[in-house]
């Protein structure tokens, strides 16, 4: 079991759209990996089809300490054991203080005794607040989705800045890695291009699958589906399964 954090403090640089397909992908091995939504607008959960009206309901029960994970999980139509967020998630951020134990709820749940067995996937919103430092204390790999904007690039080292600030705490350097998203498709369909979104980030560390800007990918989403379910031949896609396979010693 291996634990993967999707994190970049920029939004719309396709975090949830990474999550999603990276589970789905996972999924269609034939295994059954673990969701978990902290972003408090619950956009993973809303594609998941399993928005709950109810905190009770959602993660936020979880770090409350009023609920197990297994209390709040759900197995959704792709095939995906989700433990889903609410909005209530963004007050909760505010009133469960920075002290270690709040920190390490995530990390003690999915690495106890009684731990989830298969791969698991956060997805985090976009502050650097006691949610995320939740899943950062939690995870064995970081992914940082990089647009190919200049504010997603500098955003993407303002977070690795800040995991490298924790390392005195872990005593270990968490490992990272940048994706590229919305890469220029390939000219025939022939060939994964364009890596200039991560261009100024540790090249050892960057993805050597990127995300191209195929419409699919947004097109799966307003479906509230999966690309793998949307579109399977899609460019969209093949990049997710090739990412998957890529990060096979995380997921």
């Amino acid at each position: 079991m291996a634990i993967v954090a999707v994190f970049n403090r920029q939004e719309g640089v396709g975090k949830t759209t990474t999550a999603l397909n990276l589970l789905a992908a996972v999924a269609r091995r034939g295994e059954r990996p673990l969701a978990i939504d902290l972003d408090p607008q619950a956009h993973l959960s809303t594609l998941f089809g399993a928005r709950p009206d109810r905190a009770a309901a959602s993660i936020a029960a979880f770090l409350a300490g009023n609920a197990a994970l297994d209390d709040i999980a759900q197995i959704t139509r792709s095939g995906v054991v989700l433990c889903p967020a609410h909005a209530e998630l963004a007050g909760l951020a505010a009133s469960l203080g920075k002290g270690l134990p709040a920190l390490a709820r995530l990390r003690q749940a999915l690495r106890g005794a009684h731990a989830y067995a298969g791969p698991v996937v956060i997805d985090c919103g976009s502050a650097w607040n006691v949610l995320t430092l939740n899943a950062v204390f939690a995870c064995d790999l970081l992914l940082v989705p990089v647009a190919r904007d200049g504010r997603s690039q500098d955003s993407a080292l303002a977070v690795a800045r800040g995991l490298d600030a924790l390392t005195p705490v872990f005593k270990y350097r968490l490992a990272r890695r940048y994706l590229c998203t919305r890469a220029a498709l390939p000219a025939h369909n022939d060939g994964p291009v364009g890596a200039e979104a991560c261009a100024g980030l540790s090249a050892n560390e960057v993805c050597t699958t990127p995300i191209h800007d195929d419409p699919a990918i947004a097109e799966s989403r307003t479906a509230g589906l999966d690309i793998f379910r949307h579109a399977p031949a899609s460019i969209g896609a093949r990049d997710y399964a090739a990412l998957a396979d890529e990060l096979r010693d995380w997921l």
